[in-house]
């Protein structure tokens, strides 16, 4: 056997352990990481496949063991992509603009952008703004500095939670709609707020809004990825029990594929936008080959969709996203997420584990 096809045999095992070894259930930052780059490892897989067919063609036994892997690899990550591409029914329905003008009371356009604290970008952040002029403008990792630079949205967002902080978790939150309640929540830890709202439609018809940036795994982050799940799924647990639409949007650090946002859209009902439609990558910005999606936007089966899209970035990490929803609540032909075989139980453990340490 040739030195090429041993690395081919090295190089498939290595692949083939990063793209299932997210399947171990531990919290460990250094497993829970290998959920984010599936699209990447898709690419990878069949670029071993190529190299196979280009390099050695070999048959000996423990190459076809190694073929056999990355086939598989390649075939686990497609599955797992394939929901957030054209080919797969979508989660939410497309709604068309109305033909006669005037403003739709039932429509809500919302913003979120993780702008990065260290960012000194504010005057295209603002310019985003003032472009696509949405009705709710959400930023995270937002500190004083930010805040300072963002005053001018004061006067055209009346209704305001304003929570910087200079540990990268920081919010601003900015409504033209009103507020009919609202609060800062430390939901797992405490030095990570998030955000629940009331946002009162031009029609009258209430939203529960939730706004959350939860810290993810990693070796400069936490050690573990209980803390972001467990707040995930304390929302999610919420949310199932509100009577009305709801919306929940912000920078999960999680990925639209993985057990844990997959698990709370069981748990919370929620749909996803995307399904159907596309990845909308997001993070990171300044790096074509290694983004994947982090900044989402769940809604109840009251909403159907008026656009997405993934904006220009404007000097973060991030690319900011744009919604826009209409309150819909007729019945349409689409299936809810429910909670299946032991996700309570689960459920429940996380949160638990979370408390507990």
């Amino acid at each position: 056997m040739s030195n090429i096809e041993y690395f081919l045999i090295g190089y498939a095992f290595f692949i083939t352990t990063i793209s299932f070894i997210h399947l171990i259930r531990v919290d460990a930052w250094w497993i829970r990481i290998w959920d984010f780059p599936h699209l990447q490892l898709t690419l990878l897989s069949a670029l071993g496949l190529l190299g196979w067919l280009g390099l050695s063609r070999s048959t000996d036994w423990l190459m076809m063991l190694a073929v056999g892997g990355l086939l598989a690899a390649m075939l686990y990550e497609a599955w797992l992509i394939y929901p957030f591409t054209p080919l797969h029914r979508k989660q939410v329905k497309y709604l068309r603009e109305r033909k006669e003008g005037g403003k739709e009371q039932n429509l809500i356009r919302i913003l979120n952008a993780n702008i990065y604290m260290e960012n000194t970008h504010c005057p295209d952040v603002l310019k985003l703004v003032q472009k696509h002029e949405p009705d709710v403008v959400m930023i995270l990792e937002a500190n004083q500095r930010w805040k300072e630079a963002l005053q001018p949205l004061e006067a055209t967002y009346p209704y305001q939670i304003l929570h910087p902080l200079e540990n990268t978790y920081g919010l601003l939150f900015y409504s033209r709609l009103p507020l009919r309640h609202h609060e800062v929540r430390f939901l797992v830890q405490d030095d990570i707020p998030s955000i629940y709202a009331q946002l009162e439609m031009e029609s009258g018809q209430l939203v529960h809004f939730y706004g959350i940036h939860p810290m993810p795994p990693s070796p400069t982050e936490h050690y573990r990825s209980t803390e972001r799940d467990a707040e995930l799924l304390v929302v999610g647990k919420e949310v199932r029990n509100q009577k009305g639409p709801v919306i929940v949007a912000g920078d999960l650090n999680d990925v639209a594929w993985s057990h844990t946002t997959r698990l709370f859209q069981r748990i919370s009902g929620l749909l996803d936008p995307r399904v159907g439609r596309g990845l909308y990558n997001t993070f990171h910005a300044r790096y074509f080959f290694m983004r994947w999606p982090l900044d989402h936007f769940f809604v109840s089966h009251h909403f159907k969709l008026r656009k997405i899209r993934r904006l220009p970035n404007c000097g973060s990490d991030h690319f900011p996203m744009l919604i826009a929803l209409v309150y819909s609540p007729e019945p349409v032909d689409q299936e809810t997420p429910e909670p299946e075989r032991d996700d309570l139980q689960e459920t429940e453990e996380i949160i638990e584990k979370s408390d507990a340490d």
